[in-house]
């Protein structure tokens, strides 16, 4: 019999025991994946959508704990957009609220209700111009006012609407006039509309959250002309000659430092600590009961001729090969998991289906990890068994 052979009859021995083991350590991988997953989701859907429009800078008020709530003046975006330095713009007032679902049935009835981010953007926004419209048109300047909206595919089809339907927003009803797709989930997911006409309903008259752009690039040196943009960006000040408190940044920096990126982040790391410490605490205590169950088996092992270092190898591959079937199965639910909630309307529009392979990996080193530090001590009490005490045990 082969050692990997025998560790494997060691754990097939107690099978509720293992299976028990397997279940509580799949749960805590299964959670750290799923939630480290959604946020590189998160991250990667912003990332590709810069990369694909050839995003440079992205500027946002400095000192904001929270980007929903950055207020740029939208004149800020006016002229900026008129220096030669400057490609193309796209600004836009970002807002997450309440959509009905459906129309109210009377006066007193609340219609339920689903989260929504809405875009609002200028017409002059390039980023219309990278965008697929799947049905219908894409908006247009001479649209405002007349509350029209485009919606992602993604959204589209969470909430059974095409062209020529409406949806309610702040009360308001807006006319579906395009469907699209984009690269970006969290856009796909969402709505999008002219600037003033939701300035106007939501009272943020004048502002937008942020904006990025494209440099025009005509040197054989783009990052000293990025930069140079970014410092004219920074020195804009009011009419009272105070500075406005703008941060442009590279699109790397953003996401970087970005706080709806950075408490996803946080949250998904704080989770899988706690799964970890309940993994590592489940193990060591599987683990220990093993040895102390098979101390005489283990000293008849050492006093056969079995060194310490055997010994510690049998433990510590018994509590590694439990993490990696563990790993397995709660990568496998982390996916179904994922997958299942995409199809609850209350949040299919904020979470892509799916795990990134990278975040797998993690967690498959996360539960090895788990494995290693569970099974440490007991290991090493079992390699300290004398071969005269283990067999006098009872």
């Amino acid at each position: 019999m082969t050692f990997v052979a025998f560790i494997f009859k060691n754990l097939t021995q107690r099978p509720i025991r293992t299976a028990l083991t397997v279940l509580g350590l799949s749960v805590a991988v299964g959670s750290m994946v799923a939630l480290m997953g959604i946020a590189k989701s998160f991250r990667a859907a912003q990332a590709a959508s810069f990369e694909e429009r050839g995003v440079d800078l992205v500027t946002l008020r400095g000192g904001d704990a929270i980007q929903l709530t950055s207020e740029v003046p939208e004149w800020v975006v006016h002229e900026v957009s008129t220096w030669p330095e400057v490609k193309a713009i796209d600004a836009a007032l970002v807002d997450m609220t309440e959509m009905q679902i459906r129309e109210p049935r009377n006066a007193d009835d609340v219609p339920p209700s689903k989260p929504v981010i809405v875009q609002a953007w200028l017409p002059i926004n390039f980023g219309f111009g990278d965008m697929d419209v799947l049905e219908g048109r894409k908006l247009e300047a001479k649209d405002e006012g007349k509350y029209y909206t485009m919606i992602g595919n993604e959204f589209a089809k969470s909430v059974n609407k095409k062209v020529g339907d409406t949806i309610t927003i702040l009360q308001k009803k807006f006319e579906v006039v395009g469907v699209f797709k984009t690269s970006n989930f969290t856009e796909r997911g969402g709505v999008l509309t002219l600037l003033k006409d939701y300035q106007d309903l939501s009272g943020r008259k004048g502002v937008v959250t942020g904006f990025s752009l494209r440099v025009n690039k005509t040197t054989s040196d783009p990052d000293a002309e990025v930069e140079a943009v970014r410092q004219r960006i920074m020195a804009l000040t009011n009419n009272k000659g105070d500075s406005l408190r703008l941060t442009p940044q590279r699109p790397e920096q953003y996401l970087d430092n970005a706080s709806h990126l950075k408490i996803t982040a946080a949250m998904a790391w704080m989770v899988s600590a706690i799964a970890m410490l309940i993994g590592v605490i489940s193990m060591l205590n599987t683990m220990a009961m093993s040895v102390l169950e098979r101390t005489q088996e283990i000293g008849i092992l050492r006093a056969i001729g079995w060194p310490r270092r055997r010994v510690v190898q049998m433990v510590i591959g018994e509590a590694l090969l439990l993490a990696l079937v563990a790993a397995a199965f709660g990568s496998i639910g982390a996916v179904g998991a994922t997958h299942l909630m995409s199809l609850f309307p209350q949040v299919n529009t904020l979470i892509e289906p799916g795990i990134a392979v990278s975040v797998l990996v993690t967690g498959t080193g996360f539960a090895l990890l788990i494995g290693l530090l569970g099974g440490a001590y007991p290991a090493y009490r079992a390699s300290r068994l004398l071969p005269t005490e283990a067999l006098r045990h009872d």
